[in-house]
């Protein structure tokens, strides 16, 4: 290893190109997709490790494989993959604040009507404790309906952030072939 190596080095060994990529896709060999568990497995390490932390993808191969053409090719496949997941990852999260914008639109309206109900059930209900339990109960049901909005912009975008850094992470790193 040159001094300039990353530390980390993810090595895969297969003894064909064509278990790297998904049997099922017919695309051109550059925009294949991977097979589900050579992405596990790269992002499986690539979690694990720290998000300074350099590293390099090995592709360990038999000298006939490895001297096919696509196998010098191999490290655009992965870098196209890997850009291509994070884009949909992209995606994926401005969906998400496109549905929360909608829910939250949502929420406040029901919130408005339910706190300008709970206090006309206040004022016309002459059983003040059933007024008192209706008042509630309407502003428990405003207050619900934003429950989605808020779990969005709170949580639910965390993961996908993640995913997205994870697989640009992936795409950026060195691949290198190696013939065994």
């Amino acid at each position: 290893m040159s001094p300039s190596a990353p530390a980390t080095v993810i090595a895969l060994r297969t003894a064909t190109i064509a278990h790297l990529f998904s049997s099922l896709d017919p695309s051109p060999f550059r925009q294949k997709d991977l097979d589900a568990g050579v992405e596990e497995f790269i992002a499986g390490w690539v979690r694990e490790l720290p998000a300074a932390e350099a590293f390099e993808i090995v592709v360990h191969l038999p000298e006939s494989e490895a001297a096919k053409p696509d196998a010098a090719r191999i490290p655009e496949a992965f870098a196209h993959y890997f850009t291509d997941r994070a884009i949909h990852a992209e995606q994926e999260l401005r969906e998400l604040f496109r549905l929360g914008r909608r829910f939250l639109g949502i929420g406040i309206v029901v919130l408005i009507g339910c706190l300008t109900a709970s206090q006309i059930a206040a004022a016309i209900i002459p059983n003040k404790v059933a007024a008192r339990v209706l008042e509630e109960s309407l502003i428990i049901v405003g207050w619900v309906a934003n429950w989605k909005p808020i779990e969005i912009y709170l949580y639910d975008w965390v993961p996908i952030r993640r995913r997205i850094n994870l697989y640009r992470r992936m795409a950026a790193a060195p691949i290198r072939v190696s013939a065994d």
